[in-house]
């Protein structure tokens, strides 16, 4: 076990240094990544350092060395010390007028743009216990029903904490977590479980918990909502401004993004987003400026001269001399970004400059028409060009297929470094039509001659052939006879059957019948039993345990079900009995015993045991405890 905690004053943690005088806090996040994979370069520095303090001071260190040298001793405390770092704080409809608005306003507009058939998908990013994933699910439950919902709605609900998606993934709460559920809610969408309410399974179906990290994952795409409430805050501003990046393309053109009450959307992103309710922090996604406008805007407005306004000019050169190419040519980027399309390009696959900065496989030119991931992969690995030949493709406005050549050109830059890839699509639909025409007109001049001499052989076949065909007739209808007489022997054998399953089912229902009274009768007995009752098999494990034995010692019967008797934690001794319940298994007979004990209440009771046999066809099988408060 760890060491007891010792006090260290707060301003002793911020001045630890080593002897060098340098500090220790990167070694010790240089130890966090390597050992646990957690990346916490991209948090704020103080904020990181004051959670780590606290936590050290509760487990008494002094020095970031000491504390890595007790993450080594003790692996343990690698939870707890994430728990504190990652501030898994939530609740189900934190804010609530947010939500309110969020239910009355942005679902009802999602709703009505993905229309009645397409999916709906949502993404709630650092859900920690996952309160904010299951209030999603209902207010689109609540917005288009559970069959609906369950066909067309995805919630994706992401943490960088394994501990809190454990959680979040068993969707069983307590009650003090529901406080933020109003009482309808809780009866049409939990299943009471003792002291716990467990989220509908049918509706959790819905909802995919997986790790993912903001800053070095890629973000999940065709949002509909995107949720981050109280996350960003966490992060320094290079880092927001990377994921709220991440945010813009993960959204769909008029998805929506709802941060937390304690975050703005950061002036340095706001060319990403424009607001819907600033009160709430909804905002929805806007379209960006390509690098060209950017680089254009820079030069004018910055003051910073020729050497700028060349550098615009060179861009735009280089851009009007890609649209002028006959050839439909698209330029990507290693990362899979779309970063450039021709003229002939954006007419012949319907793409617009809005496309630019998309990521490629969001876009239709991605598997149409061919797929492109798989020869840009392959490109890359070769580190050469890939042509797939033969590609047909019939564009909106055209009457006919066109045949293409698809060329693509890995961009390798002096440093044997891949900058990305040019995808020629080369129009070869009229040398391709003169082909056909002159590979037609040489199959019709050989075939016609063939013909003329297969004419005749064909005619005098003719009558052979109707001949042929009409005995082939005859044996076929004798055949088809044939079949419909099996066909009515084999209905009979199916009535035969299904008269025989009938009887079969309605025995076993007569029987399953007979079971549930026997079983009612059971519990019955056992409920007014004043005694409390445990039934064990020969190697002193639990079968049964009634609710009286589990008002007793206040476990309930699915936590002792299977579990060893002996070693069972409750207010009785029962070590005390292991040698009346080693004779009762020998020997038949009852058997009592006066043990004193504490009841789940904290009282102290004297309690009678008494140990009966339990036979069965090969003899004793197990014992019957009965437990009953003496003198109650």
């Amino acid at each position: 076990p760890p060491p007891p905690p010792r006090p260290v004053a707060g301003r002793e943690l911020l001045t630890m240094t080593d002897e060098s005088g340098t500090s220790e806090f990167p070694r010790l996040l240089e130890y966090l990544k390597q050992t646990r994979g957690f990346e916490f370069s991209a948090h704020k520095v103080s904020t990181l350092m004051r959670r780590i303090q606290k936590r050290m001071r509760e487990v008494g260190v002094d020095s970031y060395p000491a504390y890595t040298d007790y993450l080594e001793v003790h692996p343990q405390e690698f939870g707890p010390l994430f728990d504190t770092v990652l501030i898994n704080v939530t609740s189900f409809f934190r804010d609530s007028p947010s939500w309110d608005y969020l239910a009355e306003h942005i679902v009802p507009r999602i709703l009505e743009e993905k229309g009645a058939d397409l999916p709906i998908r949502i993404w709630s990013a650092g859900c920690a216990s996952g309160e904010e994933a299951y209030s999603l699910a209902i207010l689109m439950a609540e917005a288009v029903g559970d069959e609906e919902f369950r066909r067309r709605v995805k919630i994706y609900a992401t943490d960088a904490d394994e501990g809190a998606l454990a959680a979040a993934r068993q969707g069983s709460f307590e009650a003090r977590q529901m406080e933020g559920v109003s009482p309808e809610r809780v009866e049409k969408y939990f299943d009471k479980a003792g002291s716990r309410f467990n989220f509908r399974n049918e509706l959790r179906r819905c909802i995919i918990f997986g790790r993912h990290d903001l800053i070095q994952d890629a973000a999940i795409s065709r949002l509909d909502l995107l949720v981050c409430r109280n996350t960003l805050m966490y992060f320094n501003s290079e880092a927001q401004a990377r994921i709220l990046t991440r945010f813009h393309f993960a959204l769909n053109r008029t998805g929506y993004l709802y941060l937390g009450k304690a975050e703005t959307l950061l002036s340095h992103n706001s060319n990403f987003f424009k607001p819907v309710e600033l009160k709430h922090r909804i905002f929805t996604r806007s379209a960006t400026s390509n690098m060209r406008d950017r680089l254009l805007a820079l030069s004018s407005g910055t003051g910073l001269g020729d050497t700028l306004d060349a550098g615009a000019r060179n861009l735009r050169l280089r851009e009007m001399a890609f649209d002028a190419s006959p050839v439909a040519q698209v330029a990507i980027d290693y990362r899979g970004y779309l970063t450039m399309v021709s003229e002939r390009a954006r007419r012949l696959f319907n793409l617009g400059t809005g496309d630019l900065g998309r990521p490629l496989q969001d876009l239709e030119i991605s598997y149409r028409p061919v797929e492109l991931r798989s020869h840009l992969e392959r490109a890359y690995e070769l580190r050469g060009p890939v042509v797939i030949k033969d590609v047909e493709w019939r564009g909106s406005g055209d009457a006919a297929p066109r045949q293409l050549e698809v060329q693509v050109l890995p961009l390798i830059d002096g440093k044997g470094t891949i900058l990305g890839a040019t995808v020629a699509f080369l129009d070869l639909t009229q040398s391709h039509q003169l082909r056909s025409e002159l590979e037609r007109a040489n199959q019709e001049l050989e075939t016609a001659y063939e013909e003329l001499q297969s004419a005749n052989e064909e005619l005098e076949t003719t009558n052979e052939e109707l001949q042929s065909t009409v005995e082939e007739l005859e044996t076929t209808n004798e055949e088809l006879q044939s079949a419909n007489e099996e066909l009515e022997t084999m209905n009979e054998e199916l009535q035969s059957t299904n008269e025989e399953l009938r009887n079969l089912n309605d025995q076993l229902q007569s029987r399953g019948e007979e079971l549930n009274d026997v079983n009612g009768y059971f519990e019955s007995v056992l409920t007014g039993l004043r005694a409390g009752v445990a039934v064990l098999d020969r190697d002193l494990r639990v079968r049964v345990w009634s609710e009286k034995a589990e008002d007793f010692w206040g476990l309930r019967s699915d936590e002792v079900r299977g579990q060893s008797f002996p070693g069972l934690d409750i207010g009785l001794p029962v070590r005390d009995l292991q040698e009346v319940l080693r004779q009762s298994l020998r020997e038949d007979g009852q058997r009592e015993q006066i043990l004193d004990g504490v009841n789940r209440r904290g009282k102290p009771i004297r309690c009678r045991v008494r140990v009966a046999p339990q036979t069965g066809p090969q003899g004793i099988d197990g014992l019957i405890l009965l437990m009953e408060e003496v003198g109650a």
